[in-house]
């Protein structure tokens, strides 16, 4: 269906076409007839990237009277960015609509300023809650004739928290407004508002519910969970034209994993909660023109975004929330573009996949993490293509060719298409020449492979947190925030000892690190390394495992004692879930660094950072 169908004003087709739009997308074709022939309320589902800006815009401008100075339609955005998109779209959207006035309003900005847009009232205004609410307490913002309620991206608002300011929104705007809930998911909460807040309502699908884009393919590798940036690194050099969101689940794996990016020389950088508000744009300006190729984020720090023609969206660790999948999926594959969703797991994940298959309807596919040569083959071909399509300058060149001719007709056409590649690519060939085979199978997992620990085997180190009995802290209490700091339900806890000021603790060693990083963030509660070092792999206190439900007297596993077992939260049915640590590579295997000198690295050993440099360094 053309949008000259749907029966839009002649201002509101001359805008779009200029814009390019000629036929509607399934969300267009079905929402914009009901908004302007129905008078119901609405919920559409249908996931980021389909068009839903223009679904709810274009009939909310077509109803709206341009002689009115009051405000007649609110709608509400999760972030500041998703906001200034929204605005900016109903600005192209009413470009030749005489006197109409879109303002968006949002946090990180000069209050003072919005407050002069405001002086005259518009007839739309785009906000975040938050500013909102500011700017209604100071009297500068009336919702009392709103007619039209829009609440884009509505499951991540309500993720985000913003309940209770979207109900003091509510009880601002009339009885008589009509409300359109846009969202990618239907959780139990959109329920809940649109039966509290919505009366006469339908609901408009694409796809089915809380499903993936069609346009994405899903495949995920296996892996030991201490080479996972040695697997992302090989991922993102087995896609030489990535343009991606890598995303993890702390502010400080983020961090880490950005700034290990970037040492090794790629187009990187991080977006996270510590950044200020011009930290942020900056660094999404320069993602939004391509001058980074990568973005690392974490979940909150990533809703909102409107970035279009991403080829990939990198799960280093799958969601805690298992729907959240669904909308870092859907940040690819838009406006009928293909896309990738690439989860780096290893073995004790494999039954989340499962999990996540079920809620999007999609199969993932296992895939192999690629070997040096399967990589080195990559880039040669793309530099290759890159060649083919080279514009070449003549005009500057001309003069020096034929000194370049006679300076090379010595050499053969082979022989210097040899050259060629090898002055490109010697290096990165020595780099992967021996680089391990970093995949693990599911049989291999499945019997332990790398994390085969049972009963006192394996190495172990010992651990203490700076709580004890004064604080009333028991193992109980130990694995719950254990659980709550990583969200890993491989890690073991064993041989608990709780003394007044400290609680001491073993965990494998492979695992101590994401412990120690995971608590970083955890407050006043740490994690450090006890001095006495390695733990004893079990001890008179049996084994603890932060994975399961409930407190069970009888002891578990090998070890003798009463096991305590994590307790189960309430709204998962699982383990406590938190962020996890980082869960990155300090490996120094046959995986060798080439760029750096030898005193470079020991130095880097010593500091504690990654061994594993890249091949782009010199680049």
């Amino acid at each position: 269906m053309t949008f000259n169908e749907l029966g839009l004003k002649d201002e509101i087709l001359r805008a779009i076409q200029e814009l390019g739009y000629e036929n509607a997308m399934p969300i267009q074709e079905r929402s914009i007839p009901f908004m302007m022939n129905q008078t119901k309320d609405l919920v559409a589902l249908a996931q980021t990237g389909t068009g839903k800006t223009a679904a709810f815009g274009l009939p909310i401008l077509n109803l709206l009277d341009t002689q009115k100075r009051e405000t007649q339609a609110l709608i509400l955005a999760p972030t500041r960015e998703l906001c200034i998109q929204i605005a900016n779209d109903l600005k192209n959207y009413s470009k030749y609509m005489k006197g109409m006035k879109v303002v968006p309003v949002y946090g990180g900005e000069n209050i003072i300023t919005q407050l002069r847009q405001l002086d005259t009232p518009p007839q739309i205004i785009v906000a975040t809650p938050g500013r909102l609410i500011d700017l209604i307490e100071r009297r500068k913002v009336h919702l009392g004739a709103v007619n039209f309620m829009v609440l884009d991206e509505a499951d991540e608002m309500l993720n985000m928290g913003f309940v209770e300011d979207i109900t003091t929104i509510f009880e601002q705007t009339p009885e008589t407004r009509r409300t359109m809930l846009f969202s990618a998911t239907m959780p139990n909460e959109i329920a809940t508002l649109s039966r509290k807040y919505m009366k006469e309502r339908e609901e408009i699908s694409v796809g089915k519910k809380n499903s993936g884009t069609e346009n994405v393919e899903h495949v995920y590798y296996m892996v030991q969970a201490k080479d996972r940036y040695l697997a992302l690194k090989r991922i993102v050099d087995l896609n030489p034209d990535i343009y991606g969101i890598v995303f993890c689940r702390t502010r400080q794996e983020t961090k880490d994993i950005a700034e290990k990016l970037m040492n090794d020389g790629y187009s990187a950088d991080a977006l996270h909660g510590d950044l200020s508000q011009s930290q942020r744009d900056a660094v999404m300006q320069k993602f939004r023109i391509k001058n980074i190729q990568v973005l690392v984020a974490t979940d909150v720090a990533a809703r909102g975004l409107d970035v279009n023609n991403l080829t990939h969206v990198i799960n280093y660790n799958l969601p805690d929330d298992n729907e959240s999948y669904t909308h870092r999926s859907g940040r690819t594959g838009r406006a009928n573009k293909t896309g990738v969703s690439v989860s780096i797991v290893h073995s004790r994940e494999k039954n989340r996949i499962r999990d996540i298959e079920r809620i999007i309807g999609r199969k993932f596919e296992q895939k192999q993490i690629p070997n040096g040569m399967d990589i080195c083959k990559k880039q040669l071909f793309a530099l290759i293509d890159k060649m083919e399509n080279v514009e070449v300058n003549s005009e500057q060149l001309d003069p020096m060719f034929p000194e370049i001719l006679k300076k090379l007709e010595y050499i053969d056409k082979e022989d210097i298409v040899k050259r060629f590649v090898s002055l490109e690519f010697n290096r990165f060939l020595d780099y992967y020449k021996n680089a391990p085979d970093l995949n693990i199978s599911e049989r291999d997992g499945a019997r332990g492979g790398d994390f085969k620990r049972g009963g006192s085997a394996g190495s172990k180190v010992r651990l203490k947190i700076n709580l004890g009995s004064n604080e009333n802290f028991s193992p109980n209490r130990l694995l719950g925030m254990l659980n709550d700091a990583t969200g890993d339900k491989s890690i073991t806890v064993t041989g608990i000892e709780v003394t007044n000021k400290f609680t001491f603790f073993d965990v494998f060693a492979d695992q101590s690190e994401r412990v120690v990083s995971a608590f970083s963030d955890m407050g006043e509660a740490k994690v450090d390394i006890a001095k006495g070092g390695r733990g004893n792999g079990g001890g008179k206190d049996g084994s603890y495992r932060g994975n399961s439900g409930g407190y069970r007297g009888r002891s578990e596993g090998s070890s003798g004692g009463g096991g305590y077992r994590g307790r189960t939260d309430s709204r998962s049915g699982s383990g406590y879930r938190g962020n996890s640590g980082s869960g990155t590579s300090s490996s120094t295997g046959s995986d060798k660094p080439w760029r750096r000198e030898r005193s470079n690295q020991d130095k880097n050993h010593k500091d504690g950072s990654s061994g594993e440099q890249s091949w782009r360094k010199k680049r």
